[in-house]
């Protein structure tokens, strides 16, 4: 077999490879072909449809000038997650063969069969969804058929779209729904009828169409959408070549511009295989070609690529899931993530960085070679250029607000249109650089600024997107609606705009010739419009299905009570150790990972084990914040892509690296231990999500001990520094890198970190410490089951005349009787309430911290110190290996 022969096969298995995950493996030639296009473009315009503006504004118009009993459009949202799901499970059926045996080319009648009643089971619910309004709580005959019916095409569905193990998971639960009587005591229940079960799961909004469908229809299909229009009109290609030319010519460049793209790619792509295929195909051989190991070459881009799911803007589609499970904006959580994300991405750059001097490695050749004068003022006018622009926008586009009021918008997105005119004309002085085939025996870096300039117009709709959420704060759902709006648009234009302009910088060029460049480019922008549409909504099969299934595993918990029992039980496992519970959580997620896609992965284990989590640590003093069990749940379920025996990532990576899938897993899950160790300190130091930050010196102290822990620990667990590691000196860094992430630790030995206030004082401590501040209390009293329990909690003080109106405004009415403070009256709807806090119990102390102790981060000067000692014995060493040399 040739080179060439060997590439297309190559090319060949890779495809597959994304589409049996992602998008279907099934290709039919025919009318069928037509079906599988036609269908998931209409999928794309119903969500574009729901989610904008238009469907409220014109039977806002019907309702106020021809008829109000008339709507058209207008969908709430079990009708709208029904539909949705309607179109999933079609397209799981005809895209997705039921065996490796089954045709690839043709479309069996059985699967049209399923495909279409799985949509009508889901019409149902829309067709007559009066009826079932009427008689809730009461099912007919035909609703009950139409659920069982509905459940099983479900779980068949998910069984074609992602394999057996989301399905058995599932199975499992709802054998536990019906089985309940006959489990051991410790998660023994009363059991569920058939009846009961079926309406729970399919006609309420507890199960299938719960809040992960209802996360998925409004928020992760636009994103989706978004991503896929993006990589359509070329921005993947884009960002790859930037960070070529950025990174290339360093040590281990291309490693270093892998890690680069793959977080840029993240943006575009949610996949993790797709993200290793679109970049890898092209980093994984030029790594091996200075001097990469094949595993590790592979092993690079695994590790890039499914950190990429953890980048804001564009998060995975579990991120979304967090908005509605914790209740917090998507900016919010994005604020959360993004220095975690930073950090752990510096982190592999700074990996590859070290694995390059190990083997002394160059990187690959320039065409220019700035001085280092030249390259201080290129960076030092970036980044000036760059923070006067976005002053002059932010400033510009809120004076243009005030002054214009509602005509602005129209103003903003005219000037909007007009820069994206002037970019794209731009670029046509700068065409984009067709990468070199890394396989040939030269290969040269292209130029920076040609390679940058040539495509800046892809980064609008970023900026729109991030603007849309952060400054202007609009839903995430209406934020991708306007990106992916100005999206299209680019797609469509982009092409014969280049044209254009081309042509008119070149007056020479024939009309005939500039006719028909300009006719079949903007075929070609509809071209990849149509085929965005439909890639998106292809992507968006298994992430429909794998969250209607996971809510069947969120309705049986909400069903049978099992999370309390779970609570129970892994709380007498763990003996109250919150890290042994943390330990179990992160295995848990790794192993199920393993079978599950990251979305339905993050729904059980939350659902599961976020309550425990949370409700250990109160009962332990440790408050944990709902968002950083989440976000542990969420980095551990994505570690799983790369996680031997069955990480996917990593086979596609082996697959281009021509290296063993295991070994390529196994070293990327080193790689990705820097990532694993994040979620646990950011547990015990939530400063690492932005939580409880004082001010701007405080955020800066935050960032870069954060920053050099983790470079410290990379330096660790890879062995080598300036040179390599002797033991005690990877102890020692080991310890540098604890110290820096958990300054507090030390000082808790020495200082108590909390005094105990007496209970009574209660309403003097509300007044000393103000309204927006808050009270730990430590509480007790009987839970549920009548079991007496201990916990801290936390008061979040209201604004109130004096202290006890600021307890009451805060959700609270106490009974004080000399000593002994109870709880007399509660707001369960309150933040005080949903701590689990009750009627009658009582407050034990009030914990406040010892201001007495010196600030934590004193620590670092002896953890600086021990490091300096570790740099000087290692520049040492180096020094006299090169003398010896």
């Amino acid at each position: 077999m040739t080179s060439k022969d060997q590439d297309q096969s190559l090319d060949q298995n890779l495809e597959q490879m994304i589409a049996e995950a992602d998008s279907g493996a099934r290709a039919p030639r025919g009318i069928p072909a037509y079906v599988l296009l036609l269908v998931p473009i209409c999928w794309s315009l119903f969500q574009l449809w729901i989610a904008s503006p238009l469907p409220s504004g014109i039977n806002t118009f019907i309702y106020n000038n021809i008829s109000q009993d008339f709507s058209f459009g207008l969908f709430n949202s079990t009708e709208s997650r029904a539909i949705h799901l309607g179109f999933a499970l079609f397209l799981a059926f005809t895209a997705y063969p039921a065996f490796k045996r089954s045709p690839r080319y043709y479309i069996p009648i059985q699967d049209w069969f399923f495909a279409l009643i799985g949509v009508a089971c889901t019409l149902y619910l829309v067709i007559f969804k009066d009826d079932l309004a009427n008689r809730a709580g009461a099912p007919t005959t035909a609703d009950l058929v139409t659920a069982g019916i509905g459940m099983l095409l479900l779980l068949e569905a998910t069984r074609r779209a992602l394999g057996p193990p989301l399905m058995i998971v599932a199975g499992v639960f709802l054998v536990y729904t019906f089985a309940g009587p006959y489990m051991p005591d410790v998660i023994a229940y009363k059991g569920a009828s058939l009846q009961k079960a079926l309406s729970h799961f399919w006609i309420t909004s507890e199960g299938v169409f719960g809040v992960a469908l209802g996360v998925a229809t409004d928020f992760v299909f636009l994103f989706v959408l978004f991503g896929a229009l993006l990589d359509r009109a070329g921005a993947g290609s884009y960002f790859i070549q930037v960070a070529f030319s950025l990174l290339g010519h360093l040590k281990g460049g291309p490693a270093k511009a892998a890690v680069v793209s793959s977080g840029l790619s993240g943006i575009v792509s949610g996949s993790s295989i797709a993200n290793v295929v679109t970049t890898g195909t092209f980093t994984i051989p030029l790594m091996k070609r200075v001097g990469f190991p094949a595993s590790k070459a592979g092993a690079i881009e695994v590790a890039a690529s499914t950190n990429g799911q953890l980048t804001p803007p564009v998060m995975g589609a579990a991120a979304f899931l967090m908005v509605e499970y914790v209740g917090i904006d998507y900016i919010e959580v994005i604020k959360h993530a993004i220095l975690p994300a930073l950090i752990s991405y510096i982190a592999l750059f700074y990996i590859v960085h070290l694995e390059a001097l190990k083997s002394g490695m160059q990187g690959l050749p320039r065409p220019y070679k700035p001085t280092l004068v030249q390259s201080l003022l290129t960076f030092i006018g970036t980044i000036l250029g760059l923070c006067l622009l976005s002053l002059a926008v932010y400033y510009g586009i809120g004076w243009t607000k005030s002054l214009m009021g509602d005509t602005a918008i129209w103003v903003i997105g005219a000037i909007t249109f007009i820069t994206y005119v002037a970019l794209v004309a731009y670029s046509t002085k700068y065409p984009a650089p067709h990468l070199d085939n890394p396989d040939q025996e030269v290969i040269e870096m292209p130029p920076v600024g040609p390679t940058v300039k040539s495509g800046l117009y892809f980064l609008l709709p970023i900026v729109i997107l991030v603007w849309c959420l952060t400054v202007e704060r609009l839903s995430a759902s209406l934020s991708a609606f306007w990106a992916t709006v100005f999206m299209i648009f680019i797609v469509v234009t982009h092409r014969p705009l280049k044209v254009f302009f081309a042509h008119k910088s070149n007056e020479q060029t024939a009309a005939n010739e500039y006719k028909q460049a300009l006719r079949e480019n903007t075929k070609l922008g509809f071209s990849d419009l149509m085929f965005g549409f439909a890639n998106g909504a292809r992507n968006m099969i298994g992430i429909g299905v794998a969250t209607a299934a996971a809510g069947i595993i969120v309705g049986v918990v909400t069903l049978t009570g099992i999370g309390q029992k779970l609570t129970e039980v892994i709380g007498l496992l763990s003996q109250g150790s919150i890290l042994l519970v943390l330990i179990f959580t992160a295995v848990i997620s790794l192993i199920l990972g393993m079978g599950l896609p990251t979305t339905a992965n993050y729904i059980v284990v939350s659902s599961l084990m976020a309550p425990v989590i949370v409700s250990l640590g109160a009962e332990n003093g440790l408050i944990v914040p709902l968002i950083a069990v989440h976000l542990f749940v969420f980095y551990f379920g994505i570690l799983a892509d790369d996680t031997p025996p069955v990480g996917l990532a990593a086979y596609a990576a082996a697959a281009i690296a021509q290296s063993d899938p295991i070994k390529t897993g196994i070293q990327g899950f080193i790689y990705d231990i820097r990532t694993a160790i994040l979620p646990f300190m950011f547990i015990f130091n939530t400063q690492l999500l932005l939580i409880d930050i004082g001010g701007p010196l405080d955020l800066i102290l935050v960032i870069l001990s954060a920053l050099g822990a983790m470079l410290v620990f990379s330096a660790a667990t890879q062995g080598f520094w300036l040179v390599k590691n002797r033991w005690y000196e990877t102890l020692g860094l080991l310890l540098i890198a604890f110290t820096l992430f958990r300054p507090g630790f030390w000082w808790d030995y020495i200082y108590e970190p909390i005094n105990f206030v007496p209970a009574k004082e209660i309403y003097q401590m509300a007044e000393q410490v103000g309204e927006g501040q808050k009270l730990r209390l430590r509480v007790q009293g009987e839970n549920i089951d009548g079991k007496l329990k201990e916990k801290t909690v936390m008061l979040a003080l209201q604004k109130g005349d004096n202290g006890e109106a600021m307890v009451k405004a805060s959700g609270l009415e106490l009974l004080i009787e000399g000593e002994k403070v109870t709880v007399d009256m509660i707001d369960l709807s309150s933040p005080i309430g949903r701590q689990g806090l009750d009627f009658d119990w009582q407050i034990l102390h009030i914990e406040q911290e010892n201001t007495d102790s010196p600030d934590k981060q004193w620590m670092f000067i002896p953890a600086l110190l021990l490091l300096g000692g570790v740099f000087l014995m290692q520049r040492r060493r180096k020094h006299n290996q090169l003398a010896a040399a």
